[in-house]
Formats: C-alpha cells, structure tokens, sequence
C-alpha cells in the first residue's frame, strides 16, 4: 500500500494514526522531510509505503525532479501493490499536481483511492461538498476506487474506517 501526496498532506501523520503509534514515521511541519520510500510492515501481512510529497516542498527543483522519477518507477510495474491512497488536504481540494498522480496511476493501471486528511478543519457542510467535488471529479478515472475516505489524524476521524479498507486488501493470516 503506498501513500501518495502533495507535501505536507499528512502522509506521516497518517500512518502513525493507522497504526496507533505516534512515532512510526517522521512527522515534520516542514514540507519535504520525507525524501526517500520508507516502508512499514504490518504483521507482515501488509507494508505500508511512504513516499515524497509532490507539489511545494523545500527542496531543489532537481531533487524534486527525482523524487518524482523515484515515485514513478516504483509505481510502474509493481504485482504486489494493492492499491495506492492518494491523499489529498480536504481544506483544498483536488490541485493539478494530484491531476498528474491520478495520470500516472490510471497509465500505470494502479488502483488507488482518494483520502480526504484533515477534514477535521472543515465544517459538516463544507466537508460534504468537497467529498461530492471529489467524487464527481474522481468518477471519470478508470483506476480510481469509489470510496473516498474523510480523515483526520488529530481527532482521529475516518481512521477505523480506513483501517477496515486496508485490512481487506492485506494478505491472509
């Protein structure tokens, strides 16, 4: 399972919440901290990967071109990834940068699915128009998993549900 987004979506953040640990994987304010795949076993029934963040980030404009060679190479031709979460900062929205991770994905024949982080900082309203922009813009990927999930790793929102869609995806015990 790989995670993929803009920097500072949340990745890091988000595996710590999945896997109940807050020091799982690195978690900085600054964007770009994660330059490297960093992977995480689960019962070694399931490997969560963290990628770089696409999009803003600190960094050259080189070391962000290999990172997203990186990204790309390991996407394409990978029999034992399930399903890429692309997440994507509810407050946000869908951007381009993701427009050409989803791209990528559909090329590549990865099915992935969209994560909604910090939905906590949108009110009921506003969280519920973003989901249905989300899903009416999603809908037309041939790659693209229907369920989109809200999150929020601060309160701990969409969390179970999110594990409940990866334990389904894992190998048997």
């Amino acid at each position: 399972m790989a995670l993929a987004g803009r920097s500072n979506v949340g990745k890091s953040s988000l595996i710590n919440a999945l896997t109940n640990r807050g020091n799982t994987a690195r978690v900085s304010k600054h964007p770009g901290r994660t330059q490297q795949l960093n992977f995480f076993s689960l019962s070694d029934r399931l490997s969560l990967v963290d990628m770089p963040g696409y999009g803003y980030a600190a960094v050259s404009k080189g070391t962000k071109i290999l990172w997203s060679e990186l990204i790309g190479r390991y996407l394409k031709g990978r029999p034992t990834l399930r399903r890429a979460l692309v997440l994507v900062d509810s407050r946000h929205g869908i951007k381009e940068s993701d427009r050409e991770v989803f791209k990528l994905l559909d090329a590549s024949a990865v099915n992935w699915q969209l994560v909604l982080t910090k939905c906590d900082a949108l009110g009921t309203s506003g969280l519920k128009q973003r989901i249905a922009e989300c899903a009416a813009e999603i809908a037309k990927r041939p790659a693209a998993h229907p369920v989109i999930v809200p999150t929020s790793s601060e309160k701990n929102i969409g969390i179970e549900q999110l594990r409940c869609e990866l334990a389904s995806l894992a190998k048997p015990a």
